[in-house]
Order: C-alpha cells, then sequence, then structure tokens
C-alpha cells in the first residue's frame, strides 16, 4: 500500500514561472524558456525565439491551447508576417492531442512535483537543465495508438457522460 502526498506544516510557495515549449516531433527536442507572465508579449518573445532556433527553409506547424493570449491581435499580426509559422489550436479539454503536454507530464513527474524550491530562479534553473538533459539524448514521441481507437474511447467517454444524471 502507498501513502498520500503530503506538505511539512512550513511549505511556502515561492512563486511561479510560465514555461513556453516547443516539440520538434521528429527528433524530440524541445525549445524551451521561462517567462514571468503568460501574455501575449512573452509569447510573441516565444515565437520570435522558435523563429531565430530553426532552420528558416522550414514550415513551422504549432499546436497551441485556445488561450486568449495565442491569438491576441498583435500575435495575428505577426503571424501574417511570418507566414511559415502555421497554427492549430486544440479543442477545449483537449490538451492530450498537443505531444509537448507528455514532456510537461514527464517534467513535473520527474522535477517539479516532490521538489522544494526556495526561489523562482531555482525552479527555472531546474526546469531549464532538465530541457538542456532532455535534449541530450531526444527521442520523438511516437502515437502508438491508432486514430481509431482513441476515437471510439472518446465516443464511449461522450455516451458515458451524456448518460449521467443531471445534478
Amino acid at each position: 500500500k502507498g501513502r498520500g502526498e503530503t506538505r511539512t506544516h512550513d511549505y511556502k510557495r515561492h512563486g511561479t514561472t510560465t514555461l513556453f515549449a516547443a516539440l520538434n516531433v521528429a527528433d524530440g527536442k524541445i525549445i524551451g524558456t521561462c517567462m514571468d507572465r503568460h501574455r501575449h508579449q512573452e509569447w510573441l518573445k516565444f515565437l520570435r525565439r522558435i523563429d531565430e532556433q530553426t532552420l528558416a527553409d522550414k514550415q513551422l506547424h504549432l499546436i497551441a491551447d485556445n488561450y486568449a493570449t495565442h491569438k491576441h491581435p498583435r500575435v495575428q499580426s505577426w503571424l501574417k508576417r511570418h507566414p511559415r509559422f502555421h497554427m492549430h489550436f486544440t479543442p477545449t479539454s483537449a490538451s492530450w492531442l498537443n505531444m509537448v503536454e507528455r514532456f510537461f507530464r514527464d517534467l513535473t513527474d520527474k522535477c517539479i512535483r516532490r521538489g522544494v524550491f526556495h526561489s523562482v530562479k531555482e525552479l527555472v534553473t531546474t526546469i531549464m537543465v532538465s530541457v538542456e538533459q532532455h535534449n541530450k539524448e531526444p527521442k520523438p514521441f511516437i502515437w502508438t495508438a491508432k486514430a481509431s481507437d482513441i476515437l471510439e474511447k472518446v465516443k464511449r467517454g461522450r455516451a458515458a457522460l451524456n448518460k449521467r444524471p443531471s445534478v
């Protein structure tokens, strides 16, 4: 039997950071950066970083959630000036479709969840070291389930939710 996770009575949260990350599905490498906030200004900085760190002749397909930051007019304007960027947005509650979420899960499980960080700087350092270590031996994330199996599972889930009595 296991034990529930606990925190000491003196646990203190010292702040937060936002990790922006892009996964190259072909080789598994991550372009990542931590920023203090998650506004359109930070998203644009991250898009510029991706632009600088990828070959100019490559078309880039970015999958993102429907967060308003990603659709801000200034972001849209930047994207029009950078036509190699193609945005694709996941439906609400479907972040599992974005393969970089698997990296976020692994990062959380291995480095963050049970960690004790005395400052945001310490947290950011841990995250960025993890990104660097990942990139030393990257592996592409590969879907193992067939699309038809995934869609059937979604269909069964929706049917089960629709059968639930309303409260």
